[in-house]
């Protein structure tokens, strides 16, 4: 999608039930599906993406494919969305996984290297990208569920998959995880999400040093908003409609914006990267 075709808020005002399906979504995302164009640089590599069915996920899926990777798409349940990242993944000539289940349980991440590792014969590439969001005005309002839920989807995850995926991991392989601008810059209403999002930045430092001796690299993509199913699944309708007219770009940036940046720390060209944040903010500052 050319920049003209990138739309500026306001967007349509919608709201669906979470998690959120990418069919329904107006404008419908830019996974990079007819842009990006790959040159070899991930061959004969296998990623295990989470959150991989739509959005930010989608496009690495995509990204990493074309770059000559087999992909195990990680994903709740929105069967349609992962099965269509799937079609692009195998028309790009690479295998792929679809793998549904929740990430909260630690035998379920244990469960996803393994058929990673069975079924692709390997594991080079663990991409932390799922994540749980909700909206407040108030405190009060979160529950202790509602919190733990988000704790264990955005960072116990992370770490159930990377404790389960380090002893299959060569020297060269990379964990990359996604943080957000919101690590830094932390919205109110969005209290638990920017927490986990700070504590990924921390578990992706320590990591680091911990891995380094083992030679796998662990870095971290921290992206401002980008329009997925999360925004219209988790805010109310015209928050979505306004949703990333604060950066000074003036809008919310596309999944396939991202692709580059995971491309980059997957790949040989990443390979004096570790310990690592890229922000792809549109602008907003990272402090």
């Amino acid at each position: 999608m050319s920049d003209a075709r990138r739309p500026s808020p306001p967007q349509p005002e919608q709201q669906q039930a979470p998690p959120g399906l990418t069919a329904k979504m107006d404008p419908i995302p830019d996974h990079g599906e007819q842009t990006y164009r790959g040159s070899g640089l991930l061959t004969g590599k296998v990623a295990l993406i989470t959150g991989a069915d739509s959005g930010i996920g989608r496009a690495v899926a995509i990204a990493y494919a074309r770059e000559g990777a087999d992909v195990l798409i990680s994903y709740l349940n929105e069967d349609e969305d992962a099965e269509e990242t799937a079609r692009w993944v195998r028309e790009a000539g690479r295998k792929a996984i679809v793998a549904p289940g929740d990430i909260q349980s630690e035998d379920h991440c244990k469960a996803l290297v393994e058929r990673a590792v069975s079924e692709l014969g390997r594991l080079d590439i663990l991409v932390n990208n799922a994540a749980f969001q909700r909206t407040y005005g108030d405190i009060a309002d979160i529950t202790a569920e509602e919190w733990d839920t988000t704790f264990r989807t955005n960072i116990y995850a992370s770490f159930f998959l990377a404790k389960a995926a380090t002893p299959h991991l060569r020297p060269g392989s990379s964990i990359i995880n996604t943080t957000s601008i919101q690590s830094r810059q932390p919205s109110p209403q969005l209290l638990a999400y920017a927490s986990t999002k700070g504590a990924i930045l921390n578990f992706t430092a320590g990591l680091a040093e911990m891995l380094a001796e083992k030679g796998i690299r662990v870095n971290a993509v921290a992206p401002g908003p980008i329009w997925t199913p999360l925004i219209p699944s988790t805010m109310p309708a015209e928050k979505a409609a306004s949703f990333g007219k604060q950066t000074l770009i003036g809008r919310a940036g596309q999944p396939a914006e991202l692709a580059g940046a995971y491309v980059l720390l997957a790949s040989e060209h990443g390979s004096y990267m570790t310990g690592a944040v890229i922000p792809v903010t549109g602008g907003e500052v990272m402090i």
